[in-house]
């Protein structure tokens, strides 16, 4: 995500003035012109950025501080509760129900990734266990139909649509009839888009809205534009009751700290933020969790939600209480067992942006793939091993004739064996010290960490990356 770039700068401002062996209003200042940078060079309102700095001194007056004050966490929360304040609309979105009919109708301009987020909103429903269905009322756009019958055929999603008719309100309106006989409990209907905000497309929006009588009315917009989002958002809002929004292609762009906080400005709810253009790159967007992860602090409630969504329900409550004790990788099976589980999680920036200290800048989008591509390499190489090689608590077990036999059996090098014995190894130290914490006791995770056997455990890229030892130790405090 783009958006990790923006993070990774200001956790380093907020790491340069930690490391400050006194904070006096200069080393403050520095900070916050690094972090106005930042934030205006993601696009955000000038207005917005300048209101922030404003709040931060006077929350934090440090001639007002007594002495025993930890100034650092002072500042360090000011910066989080803004952020919090300036990407929060303050209030709620629709939440559909299960097993209630709820129908729910996109809008947006053109190109802005429409008929694609209506397939991952219905498919991410669809996983929760609902029964989504989608309806195409694009008649305007030639090939729109077929996309959305593609993309709905792919999720195994029923979809209604129809090559004759050219009247979008009556497309609508039969759609919505025939799911409802059929009882689907969520019915997603996607409208005509325009290059420009045209007359048209808001007449014909106003109809179909009429017609179909929606729960609630999804904006879809492009996050490249920017701070501009506030003036579409606006123009939206006046034509059809827009209850939530949906930004797409956060992995592309810059600006999508600009788009972000001018839609939070309309007061219209950011429910979703589409981050690639696979099914499973499609998140929640809940404001704390969020500037959490940005921050590079994690988000152990998103990571449980994950484990509770690709993990079989018989194994959840073994894993929870492995990772609330501490996780320890005894064998090579249980390696494999948690490459499975991780790669049924999604994207891996995704996951490791879940973990405190793991900021999803540690792995940009280009590399993703290519780690992707090394854990199904290593899964691989474990396939061609006997289980007393997998369940066995010795590494040195693997001998050098072993490995060799591992690598023809897998069509991979000895190197490869190799280095994913010392992958392992490495995995095994720093997994041991990664604890979830328990309900309702957050700081615990770090209270339970030892910041200079986690500094040992991880690669000396990432650590620099991190901000070496005393980055680690801020980000563990």
């Amino acid at each position: 995500m783009v958006l990790a770039q923006l993070g990774g700068s200001i956790t380093r401002a907020l790491q340069q003035m930690s490391n400050a062996t006194v904070i006096d209003e200069k080393v403050l200042n520095d900070c916050l012109n690094e972090i106005n940078r930042a934030l205006l060079q993601s696009d955000v309102r000038f207005e917005l950025v300048r209101d922030m700095r404003t709040n931060i001194k006077k929350i934090v007056n440090l001639q007002d501080l007594a002495a025993g004050h930890n100034k650092r966490k002072i500042i360090q929360q000011a910066v989080f509760n803004e952020l919090c304040k300036m990407l929060d609309p303050g209030k709620s979105s629709f939440v559909p129900k299960k097993g209630k009919t709820s129908v729910v109708m996109f809008v947006g301009l053109q190109g802005s990734g429409k008929t694609t987020t209506c397939t991952k909103y219905a498919h991410y429903y669809q996983k929760k266990g609902w029964k989504p269905a989608l309806v195409c009322a694009d008649t305007f756009r030639a090939g729109a139909f077929d996309q959305l019958k593609q993309n709905a055929t792919k999720a195994k999603i029923p979809f209604y649509g129809s090559y004759m008719e050219s009247d979008p309100v009556k497309v609508a309106v039969e759609g919505v009839e025939r799911f409802k006989e059929e009882n689907r409990d969520l019915i997603i209907v996607d409208t005509s888009g325009r290059h420009k905000q045209e007359a048209a497309l808001f007449e014909e929006m106003r109809q179909v809205s009429e017609a179909t009588k929606p729960d609630l009315v999804i904006f879809v917009m492009d996050s490249s534009i920017g701070q501009a989002a506030f003036d579409q958002a606006q123009a939206f809002k006046q034509s059809v009751a827009v209850g939530a929004v949906i930004i797409t292609k956060m992995d592309g762009h810059a600006k999508g700290g600009g788009s972000l906080s001018a839609v939070a400005a309309t007061k219209s709810p950011v429910i979703f933020i589409g981050t690639g253009e696979h099914m499973d790159e499609f998140e929640v967007f809940e404001v704390k969790p969020f500037v959490s992860r940005l921050l590079g602090m994690g988000d152990w409630s998103g990571f449980v939600d994950k484990i509770h969504d690709i993990v079989p329900m018989d194994k959840q409550p073994e894993l929870l209480q492995k990772l609330s004790e501490g996780f320890t990788l005894r064998t090579l099976r249980i390696m494999y067992e948690q490459f499975q589980n991780m790669l049924s999680m999604g994207p891996l920036s995704q996951v490791f942006s879940m973990l405190p200290g793991f900021s999803s800048e540690l792995m940009p989008k280009g590399q993703e793939k290519e780690s992707q591509a090394k854990v199904k390499r290593y899964m691989t190489i474990m396939d061609s091993m006997t289980n007393e090689e997998l369940d066995s608590s010795n590494p040195k077990l693997i001998n050098e004739p072993r490995m060799m036999r591992i690598a023809r059996g897998s069509g991979r090098l000895v190197r490869e064996v190799l280095d994913m014995m010392e992958e392992y190894k490495r995995l095994a130290k720093v997994m041991k010290r990664l604890k979830i914490p328990k309900k309702g006791d957050m700081s615990a995770l770090s209270r339970n960490m030892n910041a200079q056997s986690m500094a040992k455990a991880l690669p000396a890229q990432m650590l620099r990356q991190i901000g070496g030892m005393g980055g680690l130790q801020n980000l563990m405090r």
